[in-house]
């Protein structure tokens, strides 16, 4: 026991952070992810959904940082951050790291976004202070710092140490124009990925450097009109239905054809891409599990091939097998990815993208 307990000291020593540290309000850089400007907060709703959305969850939901990140530039040899969780939200099957801590990136010669560390958020207190990395060379490099997947931040302050300049951003990665936009489950929030930066569209968004907005919502992706309608405010370059889990074949059947309806007549050429929902491992033992989950991707089946009759243009579908490709170790609990899945449905999905989106 003691040798553990002087491990543990050891660890604190390392990450316990530099004197001197300059803090700067989170806020002045750009903030990705997000239509709502920084000046209302770290949310996906903006307040005026609040009285328009149905279901108080969802909102709340959408306060969420997921899919959400500061771009910045420093030559700091030090970097440290301190914010305020909104909910202090706590799972018993994800990571206090994942749930509401923080997840730091830095672009690389090739232009390719490189871990630098994640950041742990203190236990039991909305109040959290982490000294991220310190001992760097003096040099200006370009940071992404992702946000909670599943809590929100009240505030955040970035620190330097006092002879570091923290500026905005010198390049335009991931770049903006023409984002990427998934609509999803409580699998595309991010649930359950150890840190923030795992999350599958956070993984697409740096390998592909492209803005994707992540509309995923925990147990209620159930193509609701309010958001549809976020999501037409945004001039995408491609638009992604990740939704299935969390509707029945029924509720599917009749809420997904207004919900495209609303954002083809909004963006008549963006494409569309629909995923079906993943063949969890439990179908292999729970037959009404699997009934359920089959009816609903027959219902997305016959959905995309109306529309195909119809004549539409620049739809196009991803089957449930390729989504986790039949491995039953890609998921925690039968259902929420862990990192590995997460992994492999990014890799998936990323030549989709490539394919099908306006660049």
């Amino acid at each position: 026991m003691k040798k553990i307990l002087t491990l543990l000291l050891v660890c604190t020593t390392l990450v316990s952070g530099a004197k001197n540290l300059v803090y700067h309000d989170a806020r002045k850089f750009p903030v990705l992810g997000t239509v709502v400007s920084v000046e209302n907060g770290y949310t996906r709703f903006p307040d005026t959904l609040k009285t328009m959305v149905k279901r108080e969850l969802l909102y709340t939901l959408g306060t969420n940082t997921a899919g959400m990140s500061i771009r910045f530039s420093s030559d700091a040899t030090a970097l440290s951050a301190k914010w305020v969780s909104t909910l202090e939200l706590e799972m018993n099957h994800m990571t206090p790291v994942g749930i509401r801590g923080l997840d730091l990136y830095t672009l690389d010669d090739n232009n390719e976004w490189t871990f630098v560390s994640s950041v742990r958020p203190t236990v039991n207190k909305k109040a959290s202070k982490y000294a991220i990395v310190d001992g760097m060379e003096k040099k200006m490099r370009e940071y992404l710092l992702y946000l909670p997947l599943y809590d929100g931040i009240d505030s955040l302050y970035i620190g330097v140490d006092s002879s570091a300049v923290i500026e905005m951003p010198k390049v335009d990665l991931p770049r903006r124009e023409k984002p990427i936009v998934v609509y999803g489950t409580s699998i595309t929030q991010g649930a359950c990925a150890s840190r923030p930066g795992m999350a599958y569209t956070n993984i697409l968004e740096r390998e592909l450097n492209r803005e994707i907005y992540n509309f995923g919502f925990s147990g209620n992706g159930q193509l609701d009109m309010e958001v549809a309608g976020l999501m037409g405010m945004i001039d995408a370059g491609l638009f992604i239905f990740d939704c299935l889990p969390n509707n029945t074949a029924p509720q599917l059947k009749e809420r997904i054809e207004p919900f495209y309806r609303y954002l083809r007549e909004k963006h008549p050429n963006v494409p569309v891409l629909f995923i079906e929902s993943p063949l969890f491992p439990i179908m292999r033992y729970n037959k009404g599990t699997a009934a359920a989950i089959n009816a609903k991707n027959d219902v997305l089946k016959e959905f995309f091939a109306k529309l195909q009759a119809e004549g539409e243009k620049d739809i196009y579908y991803m089957n449930a097998e390729d989504v986790l490709g039949g491995n039953t170790e890609y998921t925690v609990d039968n259902y929420h990815f862990t990192d590995l899945g997460f992994r492999f449905f990014a890799d998936q999905l990323k030549p989709l993208i490539e394919k099908y989106s306006i660049k």
